[in-house]
């Protein structure tokens, strides 16, 4: 089994290779991560936890700056806003909470290969896989929830599995408050608390009421502490604690819903969508999760053997847990949640698990190797140690293509706004495709086109005092028309058009002022 320097070395491999990947990510570089760092920059400011942009019309402000995270969870914002309070309002003071977090959960899958494998073999092997996850490693250091998600997540889920094999309540405990930080990370960090009582009140042998209870009141208010500050701020700022926004998911038609204005996803509009396109919409998201679960979450060929390491280790009470989530988060996200689930809520949430499947993938694959070695009387140790050290060698070229291959988009993406900024006046509010993004570059107020007809333009130009519109070809589908010229609005008056220097206008930009109603 591994000793304390061998922790410490693999420590220190996650810490540097974190802060390479942190030194390779320059930007946010897509709309979650702008948001998180906008928020905690402004947090840091001194600005509170307020939005200079919006990204969804759900349960957006009366007027801008307004209060944040109406929709997503605060937590990543938080602790970026106290990393950059200590060392600067900047990107790179605000990813070295990821850096840590990713360094915690290489260790955790570490532990949990020495722990679940039984040997140093495994704990490297699961380590390094961790190490090198393919899909998440150009997102494991942006300011993006999947690092610290992924680690107060998969935390939760082994005290909860320690609770279980000891039947100690203040292992529910921490599982609840591991829980609680989980949830002000992601809303789906609640199905963790759903979980952690399933497992409490799961039947067995010499099963007895009160301790499961005891156990369960713990979890709660562990819990509860957690999160009640955030819902007295809830109930603050937006008149209620448990803003429900996230929930219009469930009824969404198409993911360009999430930017209707009014806001406008309900049941009737769901029902009236009829049953063939809503099973259809399910079926999309099932074959694109599937593809999740073998790509993303398995590294791309170690699927079969992360099962089959699950079924080897079915009995351990320390997995029983991770097991429900994994069932309940992929079901949820594939048939309640499709839309938000199978464009990125999946990915997300799934870094919960991967200490967990690095782990079992090992021990899957090993047993696969002994049943081949006693039919074709192979060197059963010697095939065990190549086939591993062939899995962490394939995982850290996939991982390294993957990273180089999303580098350019993330380093580069926004930057044009810049060059829209400067040839716009200074107190400009503008209505565009990535307002996160938008702000982060220019400093200026901004919200999102929204999947509605044009000609609801005005009415959120008045409302947030917006004075200019810029699409490009990111933009909804209603204003594909006025993108290509194809037709025009009175209080629309185009005063840029940049064509990026090629002759595909689908790469173009357009920018219009947005007119009063009393103008000629």
């Amino acid at each position: 089994m591994p000793g304390r320097r061998a922790y410490i070395t693999i420590g220190v491999l996650a810490l540097l290779w974190g802060l390479l990947l942190a030194i390779l990510v320059e930007q946010p570089g897509y709309v979650d991560a702008y948001y998180y760092f906008n928020a905690g920059q402004r947090f840091a400011q001194g600005e509170g936890l307020t939005d200079a942009n919006l990204w969804t019309y759900i349960n957006a402000p009366d007027t801008l700056p307004g209060p944040s995270h109406a929709y997503w969870m605060p937590l990543e914002s938080l602790v970026a806003a106290a990393s950059m309070a200590i060392f600067g309002a900047h990107f790179g003071a605000a990813q070295m909470p990821s850096v840590l977090c990713f360094t915690g959960l290489v260790l955790l899958a570490f532990w949990l290969g020495a722990h679940l494998g039984g040997t140093s073999r495994h704990a490297w092997i699961a380590g390094l896989l961790m190490l090198f996850s393919g899909f998440f490693t150009p997102f494991w250091t942006s300011t993006d929830t999947f690092a610290l998600y992924g680690l107060v997540g998969s935390l939760a889920l082994v005290t909860l599995g320690r609770g279980r094999e000891s039947g100690d309540w203040r292992w529910y405990a921490a599982s609840g408050a591991l829980g609680g930080l989980a949830h002000l990370t992601r809303a789906d960090g609640l199905l963790l608390i759903l979980v952690a009582l399933l497992i409490i009140f799961w039947p067995r042998w010499g099963f007895a009421w009160m301790p499961a209870l005891k156990a369960a009141v713990a979890c709660l208010i562990a819990y509860t502490v957690i999160m009640s500050p955030w819902w007295v701020r809830n109930a603050a700022e937006l008149g209620t604690p448990f803003p429900t926004g996230g929930m219009a998911g469930v009824w969404l038609r198409g993911y360009e819903e999430i930017v209707n204005f009014p806001p406008d996803m309900t049941f009737a509009g769901f029902r009236e969508w009829g049953l063939s396109p809503i099973l259809e919409s399910r079926w999309v998201a099932f074959t694109n999760n599937l593809g999740t679960f073998i790509a993303v979450e398995t590294w791309v060929v170690l699927g079969p053997f992360v099962l089959t390491g699950l079924w080897i280790l079915r009995r351990q009470p320390l997995l029983w847990g991770v097991m429900l989530y994994a069932l309940g988060l992929h079901l949820a996200m594939t048939f309640v949640f499709a839309y938000p689930g199978y464009r990125g809520g999946l990915f997300h949430s799934s870094s919960a698990l991967m200490p967990f499947w690095a782990a079992m993938s090992i021990v899957g694959l090993d047993a696969a190797i002994l049943w081949l070695a006693k039919r074709r009387r192979w060197r059963r140790k010697q095939a065990q140690t190549v086939f591993g050290g062939a899995a962490v060698i394939l995982a850290a070229i996939v991982s390294i293509s993957l990273l180089f291959a999303r580098l350019p988009d993330m380093n580069d993406n926004g930057n044009f706004y810049r060059t829209i900024a400067n040839d716009l006046p200074l107190d400009v509010v503008v209505m565009v495709n990535d307002p996160a993004g938008f702000y982060y570059h220019t400093g200026h107020l901004a919200v999102v086109v929204p999947n509605n007809d044009p000609d609801v333009v005005p009415e959120i130009a008045e409302k947030y005092g917006v004075t200019h519109l810029v699409l490009d070809v990111n933009r909804t589908d209603p204003f594909t028309a006025l993108f290509l010229g194809e037709e025009d609005r009175s209080f629309l008056r185009e005063i840029k058009h940049y064509t990026l220097d090629t002759d595909d206008p689908a790469d173009d930009w357009r920018v219009f002022v947005i007119l009063p109603d009393d103008a000629p």
